[in-house]
């Protein structure tokens, strides 16, 4: 049977350039980058190379970007240490974020009693800045806002720009989960009006497991993590070696094919979302209708039907592979919370699908010839 992989939203494959480059630091260099000796002092040499790699493709400084074990810990770390750290007493966010940060966020709201408020939202999830710049007159000490660049489940997108200034306006700090935008999007965060952003490389081509937060330079956190002096005394435990290597590469070999993967990627969601909707003209399209989109999601609503129902298992078993909302929602019976946050009344079935520039047409052209035989056109 042929299978067709449009969840790269969930995570990618490994580029080969990647495996080659993770596969020959295995074998060649297995020494403890703590140690001070020849082989520590190589595998050190190489993590530093990877982190300058890294910060240049992010237009970071070296010392912004520290690796971690993914976008949750990267996340974790920038909220957590923040509210301890920085006297952090309330946080503006969205309902909409991944879970990773919403659940943290209800920690800190149980453990550490810190003010949370949700910003309103427009019908398709952008946060309202005139409501941000009227939640911060009423009080900025103390602030933090952490607001999604993407949305992982409809692939909207905000302005980091325009939150970011809203920010610096009121002095207040500014933390957003980029995890769906790292390779998507060309960062220069020299220039980026942003505290914190966070990275997980399983998303870009890369290696499961390793991930990293940019902490702009002058900003105070101490670890999240205690045990060793790692990552410049911030993340204790013996470095990933492989896996950072294998960050670094990713995001190269993801910039230097940038203009060609961006437009192949737009090409293959413009053609899918027109053939779906001609198929299908009761369906609904979550996101934003503009500019304001990751070109690599489409997020579509179907009207409840028989024919609808499990509708991604019935996919699955034609060979597509494609996501019922968000990777880490979709295994489970309760409804997206982001879909239910949007559209709390909606009933029907959303299908996710994502792509990256290893999909085609003719793939597009095999997904209508299944959707025509599992669901009649409406």
């Amino acid at each position: 049977m042929r299978r067709i992989y449009f969840d790269h939203a969930a995570t990618t494959p490994m580029l080969p350039a990647v495996i080659d480059a993770m596969s020959e630091q295995m074998r060649s260099t297995f020494g403890n980058p703590s140690s001070i000796h020849h082989f520590g002092r190589i595998a050190k040499n190489e993590i530093e190379s990877a982190r300058k790699q890294v910060a240049q493709l992010l237009g970071a400084s070296i010392g912004e970007i520290f690796f971690t074990s993914g976008g949750t810990e990267a996340n974790n770390m920038a909220l957590q240490c923040a509210v301890r750290d920085l006297g952090i007493k309330r946080i503006i966010s969205s309902p909409l974020e991944h879970h990773c940060v919403l659940h943290t966020l209800d920690h800190l709201h149980k453990v550490r009693n810190i003010e949370l408020q949700h910003i309103k939202l427009d019908e398709h999830g952008a946060p309202d800045l005139d409501e941000l710049r009227c939640l911060l007159d009423q009080g900025a000490e103390d602030t933090l806002v952490s607001l999604m660049h993407a949305n992982n489940e409809t692939g909207l997108m905000i302005d980091l720009e325009e939150v970011g200034t809203v920010c610096r306006e009121f002095d207040v700090y500014f933390h957003s989960d980029t995890v769906q935008t790292i390779g998507h999007h060309k960062f220069n965060l020299e220039e980026a009006p942003v505290d914190f952003i966070s990275g997980s490389s399983h998303k870009f081509h890369g290696p499961k497991g390793i991930g990293f937060i940019y902490i702009r330079s002058g900003i105070g956190l101490a670890p999240l993590l205690h045990g060793g002096a790692q990552e410049r005394n911030m993340r204790a435990g013996t470095e990933n070696i492989g896996g950072i290597m294998g960050t670094a590469v990713a995001l190269e070999c993801i910039h230097d094919k940038w203009e060609h993967r961006k437009k192949q990627v737009g090409e293959v969601r413009t053609y899918a979302k027109s053939q779906i909707k001609a198929l299908h003209p009761a369906c609904s399209f979550n996101g934003h209708p503009g500019q304001h989109q990751l070109n690599s999601i489409l997020s579509i609503n179907f009207p409840a039907s028989p024919a609808t129902e499990l509708l991604t298992f019935r996919l699955d078993i034609e060979g597509i592979c494609a996501s019922g909302g968000s990777a880490c929602a979709s295994g489970t019976e309760n409804a997206s919370h982001v879909i239910s946050a949007l559209m709390p009344n909606y009933d029907g079935v959303t299908i996710r699908f994502s792509f990256s520039d290893q999909n085609t047409i003719d793939e597009v052209d095999h997904l209508i010839d299944v959707f025509s035989k599992i669901l009649p056109s409406s």
